[in-house]
């Protein structure tokens, strides 16, 4: 006849099995002591895979360094909460747990819990990119009026401050200013774009790229640069694709990564780390 303590040794045992959650007990050694099929099912390897090799070689490279620092914690004594790193299953593809683990020192052990939390961050992502692809699509809508019998114009022109005009602009105008994006376009972050540079590709004197933009627009050439490399920025930013300030400064012709931050607070309001 069993005892309470063998029927509640067999429950926990049970919960142990079923769990969804991945749950492990790991040594301070580095390696698995313990695992529950989640843990085999999500990663895609047999227990004699994942106990025969260090739980770091699971572990995706870049993971490498702030995962060792809160092992360090661990060790030290401290529980972590909710951290999360990124795994790499047998087929290569990549899940992000995030981790909640409990260490006894006397033992020398981590009791932890993960939660897959792959799916959640790409629903995350998507929502990101989305909100910033509506943000820019209301500012669209806010700082600058179309014609719809006429061609459409570029969309960097929409941080433009148009108090000076309330009329549209000629088809001419409208040419004019492709022109002048294309090449901003085509050049930032290849050469150093200057003015006297943009007026040979337009094929114009500074003189009279100065008395254009200020004739249209009402704004210095510049600014006009400026407004076009912010643009590109924020197609990288809603691309998903670069991960650091730094890419995303090169991408629209910045070298310093705080001049651009500093750039983008001041005419957007917005932290661009917040959006990265």
């Amino acid at each position: 006849m069993k005892t309470k303590k063998q029927a509640a040794n067999f429950d926990l045992e049970y919960f142990f099995e079923l769990s969804p959650d991945l749950l492990c007990i790991a040594g301070f050694d580095g390696y698995f002591k313990k695992i529950n099929p989640s843990v085999s099912i999500t990663l895609g390897y047999t227990n004699e895979e994942l106990f025969a090799s260090p739980i770091n070689s699971f572990i995706h490279p870049d993971d490498h360094a702030i995962t060792a620092l809160k092992r360090m914690e661990l060790y030290k004594g401290q529980p972590i909460l909710n951290f999360e790193n990124r795994y790499l299953t047998k087929s290569g593809e990549i899940v992000l747990l995030s981790w909640t683990s409990m260490p006894i020192k006397r033992d020398e052990l981590v009791f932890a819990i993960a939660k897959n939390v792959t799916f959640k961050k790409h629903l995350d992502e998507f929502d990101r990119i989305s909100a910033i692809l509506e943000m820019i699509n209301n500012d669209h809508k806010l700082r600058f009026k179309t014609d719809e019998r006429a061609p459409e114009i570029p969309t960097s022109f929409q941080s433009i401050n148009l108090e000076k005009r309330n009329e549209e602009l000629s088809k001419s105008d409208q040419y004019w200013l492709n022109n002048f994006e294309m090449v901003v376009r085509k050049f930032t972050g290849k050469i150093d774009l200057n003015l006297e540079f943009i007026s040979d590709q337009l094929a114009i004197s500074e003189r009279q790229l100065y008395r254009k933009v200020e004739g249209i627009l009402g704004i210095t050439p510049n600014k006009l640069v400026r407004i076009v490399r912010l643009q590109l920025a924020w197609e990288a930013i809603a691309s998903g694709k670069y991960q650091t300030i730094t890419e995303i400064a090169n991408i629209s012709g910045y070298n310093s990564r705080a001049h651009f931050s500093r750039i983008f607070k001041e005419v957007y309001g917005i932290d661009v780390a917040e959006l990265l």
